[in-house]
C-alpha cells in the first residue's frame, strides 16, 4: 500500500465518524480531499450534511461533488472538522499549513466540536520540525516581521532557513486571506508549546503552523492497516496525580 493508498484509507476510516445531519469542517491538502471525495460519494447516495471548507480550494471541490456548503457566519459551531496534517506528535501537536490554508483551517478547528487528523504513517514523527513550519504574515513590513520571528525562535531553541513561500507563477504565494507565508526550517522544534506562544509577540505575524491542544483523535494509514491515536483527557490525567481525587 503506497503512501496515497494510505492516506484514503484513513479518510475512508474517518467517513465511519460522520452522522447525517452533521455539520461539517473540510480540510485542505491532499488527505482531505480523499475524504472530501468520499464524503461526495456519500452525499450522492443521500447522506444529509452541511459544512464549511478551510479553503477555495477546497470549496470548488466540495462544489462540484453536490456536497452543501455554508459559512461560519451563518453555521458558527460545528459538530467535527476533518482535515490532513503535515506533521503530528504522539501528543497530538501538529505542524499544518503546506497547503497554505492554516488560519482558516484553525478558524474552523476552533468552532468544532472536534477535530480528527487523517494522514498516512510517515506524518508521524517523534519531535516536530522536520517539515518547515508555516507562519502565515501580513505583507506589510515583512523584512522586518522575518527577522522578529528568527529572533525570537532562536529564544525558543529554533534556528535555520526562513523563506517566503513562492506560488507555482514564482510570485510570492498568497493566501486565500491575501497574506504571506514563511516556512521556517528549524529542522527541530524542542519545544513547540513554547516557539507557539513567543512567537505571537511579532506583530506581523497573523498565525504559526503550529496546531497546540486541538487535535482530538488521530487516523493513521500504513502498509498494515488504519491505527488511531486519541487525545488524552485532561480531567484523568488530574485525577490520577491527585492522590485525593
Amino acid at each position: 500500500m503506497d503512501a496515497d493508498a494510505q492516506k484514503r484509507a484513513a479518510a475512508e476510516a474517518a467517513l465511519d465518524l460522520i452522522e447525517p445531519g452533521m455539520k461539517l469542517g473540510l480540510g485542505t491538502g491532499s488527505t482531505a480531499k480523499h475524504f472530501v471525495d468520499l464524503l461526495g460519494a456519500k452525499v450522492k447516495d443521500g447522506l444529509n450534511v452541511i459544512c464549511v471548507p478551510t479553503s477555495q480550494a477546497t470549496r470548488v471541490q466540495a462544489e462540484a461533488l453536490g456536497i452543501r456548503l455554508t459559512t461560519l457566519d451563518d453555521e458558527p459551531a460545528l459538530d467535527l472538522t476533518v482535515d490532513g496534517a503535515d506533521e503530528l506528535d504522539a501528543s497530538l501537536r501538529l505542524i499544518k499549513g503546506g497547503g497554505g490554508a492554516l488560519l482558516r483551517e484553525k478558524i474552523v478547528a476552533a468552532a468544532s466540536g472536534g477535530l480528527v487528523i487523517i494522514a498516512d504513517e510517515s506524518k508521524l514523527v517523534e519531535n516536530l520540525g522536520a517539515f518547515p513550519l508555516p507562519i502565515e504574515v501580513v505583507p506589510f513590513g515583512l523584512a522586518a516581521t522575518r527577522h522578529l520571528v528568527e529572533m525570537l525562535a532562536e529564544d525558543a531553541g529554533c534556528s535555520g532557513i526562513i523563506t517566503l513561500r513562492q506560488g507555482l507563477d514564482g510570485k510570492p504565494f498568497q493566501t486565500d486571506g491575501g497574506h504571506l507565508i514563511l516556512d521556517c526550517a528549524f529542522e527541530a522544534i524542542p519545544d513547540p508549546d513554547e516557539l507557539d506562544q513567543i512567537l505571537r509577540f511579532a506583530p506581523g505575524v497573523v498565525e504559526t503552523g503550529l496546531f497546540i491542544g486541538v487535535a482530538d483523535m488521530a487516523i493513521l494509514g500504513g502498509p498494515d492497516g488504519v491505527s488511531m491515536i486519541e487525545a488524552e483527557d485532561e480531567d484523568e490525567d488530574d485525577d490520577e496525580s491527585d492522590p485525593a481525587a
